[in-house]
């Protein structure tokens, strides 16, 4: 179980995720940590790849991932537990549709970015929004941050009504956006 997930901090804490969600455990968050991918005299070996983009993922994040996510999502779906669990991977932000002349690398954006979301009853292979042809700006079924926010309330039965209550009963309202339509 090991070897499919990957022997790497990032295998093993997915690992960890999945067994928390078997016992119960209802949200789980699993980080990428750069240092232990970051081998020696690699520099950049994190996905703040504004330098060496190409080389740094073909190299070292993508391997990575891609042995750690698809073992999480098998070992996932052979357990009969996807479809009760939301995955979503996504960062802080999304990154230039244009790469530095510089150092072949991509710096910070904040129009676009993409967010991979699957199980909890989503069905797969649908894409939502699209952007310009240069990846720049979103030209089709914009999402904003509040609507994934209120995607995964959903995914985790929080009803659309909640509120929280500071310490002098004012309320505030839990949800600021509407699920993402996925049909």
């Amino acid at each position: 179980v090991r070897d499919r997930y990957g022997r790497t901090l990032f295998g093993s804490s997915a690992l960890i995720a999945r067994k928390l969600v078997e016992e119960g455990v209802r949200f789980v968050n699993v980080t990428w940590d750069a240092f232990w991918t970051r081998p020696a005299k690699l520099d950049g070996a994190i996905w703040d790849t504004h330098q060496r983009n190409f080389g740094i993922l073909k190299e070292t994040l993508l391997p990575v991932y891609d042995h750690t996510f698809s073992g999480l999502m098998e070992d996932l779906s052979e357990r009969g537990i996807l479809d009760e669990t939301l995955v979503v991977v996504m960062s802080d932000m999304g990154r230039t549709p244009k790469i530095n002349s510089k150092h072949p690398g991509r710096d910070h954006w904040g129009a676009v970015q993409t967010v991979f979301v699957a199980g909890g009853g989503i069905p797969g292979g649908v894409v939502v929004g699209a952007s310009d042809r240069d990846g720049a700006y979103p030209v089709v079924d914009l999402q904003r941050p509040e609507n994934l926010a209120a995607t995964i309330y959903h995914a985790l039965n929080i009803p659309a009504t909640a509120v929280w209550k500071d310490e002098v009963d004012r309320p505030y309202h839990i949800y600021h956006g509407k699920p993402i339509d996925f049909s």
